[in-house]
C-alpha cells in the first residue's frame, strides 16, 4: 500500500506512509490489518465496535469469519455452519444444514423406533423358513423447509419364521405326491403279505 490517496488512507482522519491509517473518520472503525510480519491501520464501515472506541476487536468464537459480538458470531470460516452465534463442522442433532448459506435450521424431528413386528411372507407368519420383520417411527416435527428431507420412518431386515408349517393349512402338490406314494407302498406290502399268507395256507 502506498501513501496518499491509495485505498490504505481512505477515510483516515491521519495516516502514516509505514503504518496506514493512525485515526479514522466519525463513524468509521478503526482495524490494525496484519499481513506477515508487517500491520497497518484501515479504516471500515462496520466492525465489532468495542465499548471504549470505534476499534476492531477479534472474535473470540472458533472458526468465526466475522461477529456482532465478541460472543455472537455472524458469519463462519469457509466449510463451517452457523448455529445460534457458534460455528460448527457438522449441525447439532435436529438441525439441517442448508449449503447456500452455511447456516443450520431446525430440520425433521422423529419419535423413537417401535418394536420389530412379527416375521412375515406373503402376509402370512407361517408356512415359509424365511421372511421380513418391520419397524416403523413417526414425524413428531415437520422441517422448516419442504428441501430438507426426513430421515426414514420405515425398515424392514430378514427374520427366520418361528412357525415353519402351517396348522390345518392347505398342502402343496409335492407334499401330497408323498403321501400318496406312501400310501401306494402300504397298499402293495399289505397285498403282497396277504399273498404269501394264502400260500403259506395252500401249502400245509
Amino acid at each position: 500500500a502506498n501513501y496518499g490517496p491509495n485505498p490504505i488512507c481512505k477515510g483516515c482522519l491521519s495516516c502514516s506512509k509505514d503504518n496506514g491509517c493512525i485515526r479514522c473518520q466519525h463513524k468509521l472503525f478503526f482495524f490494525l490489518r496484519r499481513e506477515g510480519m508487517r500491520q497497518y491501520g484501515e479504516c471500515l464501515n462496520s466492525c465489532l465496535r468495542a465499548p471504549d472506541m470505534n476499534r476492531c476487536s477479534r472474535c473470540r468464537i472458533e472458526n468465526c469469519d466475522s461477529c456482532f459480538s465478541r460472543d455472537f458470531c455472524t458469519k463462519c470460516k469457509a466449510g463451517f455452519y452457523l448455529h445460534r452465534g457458534r460455528c460448527f463442522g457438522e449441525c447439532p442433532d435436529g438441525f439441517a444444514s442448508l449449503e447456500e448459506t452455511m447456516e443450520c435450521v431446525e430440520g425433521c424431528e422423529v419419535g423413537p423406533w417401535s418394536e420389530w413386528a412379527t416375521c412375515s411372507r406373503n402376509n402370512k407368519t407361517c408356512g415359509f423358513k424365511w421372511g421380513l420383520e418391520t419397524r416403523t417411527r413417526q414425524i413428531v416435527k415437520k422441517p422448516a423447509k419442504d428441501t430438507i428431507p426426513c430421515p426414514t420412518i420405515a425398515e424392514s431386515r430378514r427374520c427366520k419364521m418361528a412357525i415353519r408349517h402351517c396348522r390345518g393349512g392347505r398342502r402343496t402338490a409335492k407334499t401330497k405326491d408323498k403321501r400318496k406314494k406312501k400310501k401306494n407302498l402300504m397298499e402293495r406290502a399289505q397285498k403282497q403279505h396277504s399273498i404269501f399268507l394264502a400260500t403259506d395256507r395252500a401249502s400245509q
